[in-house]
C-alpha cells in the first residue's frame, strides 16, 4: 500500500505543472513622476495559467535612466533636471523577459489646498433621521 500511494505521488507530481512567468507588464498607478517622493512602480507578472502575479525586486532587476530604485520605489532627486525618466524591468530568471516605459516628470506644483474636515462637514448633507420618520 506504501509502495502504491508512493508511486502516485511521484507519478501526479510529474504531471503538475509548475507555473512560470510568461511575460511582465507595467501597470502604473500614475501618469507621472514627482520629484523628491518614492515613486511605486508597479510590476506584474502573467503566469502561464494566465493569472497575475505583483514582482518585487526578488524577481525584476530594475534600472532607470535617471534617480535610484529603493525596492519598487524610484526616487527621484528634488533637483531633477530632465523631463522624463525610463525605467526598465528585467526577469531575473529569464533576462530576455525585459519590459521598458518612459514616464514623463510632473510639472506643476503640489500646492492644491484640499478642503478641512470642517469644510467638508458643512457641506454633506445630515445623513440622521429622527425616529419618527422610521
Amino acid at each position: 500500500m506504501k509502495t502504491f500511494l508512493l508511486f502516485t505521488v511521484i507519478l501526479a507530481s510529474s504531471f503538475a505543472k509548475a507555473q512560470k512567468i510568461d511575460s511582465i507588464y507595467f501597470h502604473l498607478y500614475t501618469d507621472s513622476l514627482k520629484k523628491g517622493v518614492h515613486n511605486y512602480i508597479n510590476v506584474d507578472g502573467r503566469l502561464s495559467d494566465g493569472r497575475w502575479l505583483p514582482l518585487t525586486p526578488k524577481e525584476i532587476q530594475f534600472s532607470a535612466s535617471g534617480g535610484k530604485f529603493e525596492g519598487n520605489d524610484l526616487v527621484l532627486p528634488i533637483d531633477f533636471a530632465d523631463e522624463k525618466v525610463t525605467i526598465k524591468a528585467v526577469l531575473k530568471n529569464s533576462t530576455a523577459t525585459v519590459k521598458e516605459i518612459t514616464i514623463w516628470i510632473k510639472k506643476k506644483p503640489d500646492n492644491e489646498i484640499l478642503p478641512s474636515k470642517n469644510d467638508v462637514m458643512k457641506t454633506q448633507p445630515s445623513k440622521r433621521r429622527s425616529r419618527k420618520n422610521r
